[in-house]
């Protein structure tokens, strides 16, 4: 049998992966994450007429609301999308993390953090064809990690779309291939050269599995129903009727939602922890992290909805945090290390000894010296973290058979979304 054998040989045996037996599929399953594809946005589109495909799938397909992996960012549900399960398997709880050891902040984009395989690296071991394509390139590497790209695998960023090899990303002249420009990351046209990557490559190579991440610069900045957020999502939509029009079973899910943060007059309502906590418990006593930080800050000005809290004196305890922010104007939830982690499912070495949750109006940050607000201009703050951003869109082209509808009764992450898109939509 050939690597890239056609994939309609149901003989060929799955794979499993972290407690999951994935099929064989017999045709290409491709799954997107909607960075910040809030519901609302869905929900906007169906009401008003503008995602037609969309409303096919919801239609004839299988549509529901799942819960996302919290903190409600980026890496941690990208991760757990691949992975097929939560941040406690895998290890990546968000961009940044305090190393203990070393006291110093660790960026989370790293594949050496990653802890489990993916579910892209197992297919192509098996003999699948697999394709990634991200926008960010901060995700690439651990999208692809373990991914043999020598065998025919593919994966790339658009943010490097124009310096794309076959050494590193498996291909090379994507932007020749989708006939764009290289776009800027401040654009819907990152996300756009993402999905237009993704219809040809299924269209010229028909791989068994494709991922495809796009960004969420549009959903922080334009609200359901705005034009550009109507025009955004109405070119997505039109991608996806290609996609399945080139015969692919297509999943949908977001890796978080995205709530307007601002005040009534339009500045940033924001909760600055660590003035809080050194006001009241003393400077040097605690240290506040960030998560959502990253290199974009004219997204969100590294402002979100969940934060952690490393106690650095002896003297400072949890509970001591916990009583300074408990009933705080802003905040949601202040818990404690163990609590968060199993609550939560996260990586108990890698947790914060408080995590503290906005309330879904208000975004976190730490000493307001420490965020420049000025690249947001006079744009409403829109952001996530929190776990009033973690519910997330999950929705199938094609209908679930009887066991996965009695599966998704019981409730839905979207980690499983690629399980139910391999397994759920096959005939038994």
């Amino acid at each position: 049998m050939s690597l890239h054998a056609d994939t309609t040989d149901l003989k060929r045996p799955g794979v499993s992966l972290n407690g999951i037996d994935y099929r064989w599929p017999d045709r290409p399953v491709v799954v997107v994450c909607i960075d910040g594809g809030d519901p609302a946005y869905i929900e906007r589109g169906l009401l008003d007429g503008s995602i037609p495909n969309i409303a096919r799938f919801v239609r004839e397909g299988f549509s529901s609301i799942a819960d996302g992996t919290v903190p409600s960012f980026t890496c941690p549900n990208n991760m757990s999308i691949i992975t097929g399960a939560p941040a406690s398997v895998h290890g990546i709880s968000g961009n940044f993390y305090l190393d203990r050891q070393t006291g110093e902040a660790v960026v989370m984009t790293g594949p050496e953090l990653l802890r489990s395989p993916t579910l892209l690296a197992q297919f192509a071991d098996a003999g699948g064809r697999v394709i990634a394509i991200t926008a960010k390139d901060k995700l690439r590497l651990q999208l692809g990690k373990g991914l043999n790209l020598a065998r025919g695998n593919v994966c790339f960023s658009a943010e490097k779309a124009d310096s794309c090899s076959m050494a590193e990303n498996g291909i090379e002249s994507v932007l020749p291939l989708v006939g764009m420009s290289q776009p800027g990351m401040y654009s819907m046209d990152l996300s756009l050269l993402v999905l237009e990557a993704g219809v040809r490559l299924l269209q010229r190579d028909r791989p068994d599995l494709m991922f495809l991440s796009l960004t969420d610069y549009i959903q922080h900045k334009h609200a359901p129903g705005s034009a550009l957020a109507t025009e955004f999502f109405s070119k997505i939509d039109a991608c996806f009727g290609r996609l399945v029009q080139a015969g692919a079973v297509l999943a949908l899910t977001a890796d978080h939602g995205m709530n307007d943060k601002a005040l009534p007059a339009g500045q940033p309502n924001v909760v600055f922890i660590q003035d809080e906590l050194d006001a009241r418990l003393g400077p040097d006593t605690t240290r506040v992290i960030c998560p959502i930080t990253d290199a974009f800050v004219k997204h969100h000005g590294a402002l979100g909805g969940f934060v952690r809290v490393y106690c650095l004196a002896d003297q400072i305890s949890a509970a001591a945090v916990i009583h300074v922010l408990q009933g705080l104007p802003g905040v949601l939830d202040a818990l404690d290390r163990d609590t968060a982690c199993q609550q939560f499912q996260l990586p108990y070495d890698r947790e914060g000894d408080v995590v503290v949750i906005a309330q879904a109006g208000v975004a976190l940050g730490a000493s307001k010296a420490s965020h420049d607000l000025s690249a947001l201009g006079s744009e409403r703050l829109r952001s996530h973290g929190g776990t009033t951003e973690a519910r997330v869109p999950f929705i199938l082209s094609e209908p679930l058979n009887p066991v996965y509808q009695a599966k998704a009764a019981l409730g839905l992450h979207s980690h499983q979304i690629f399980e139910f898109a391999i397994n759920g939509t096959r005939a038994l």
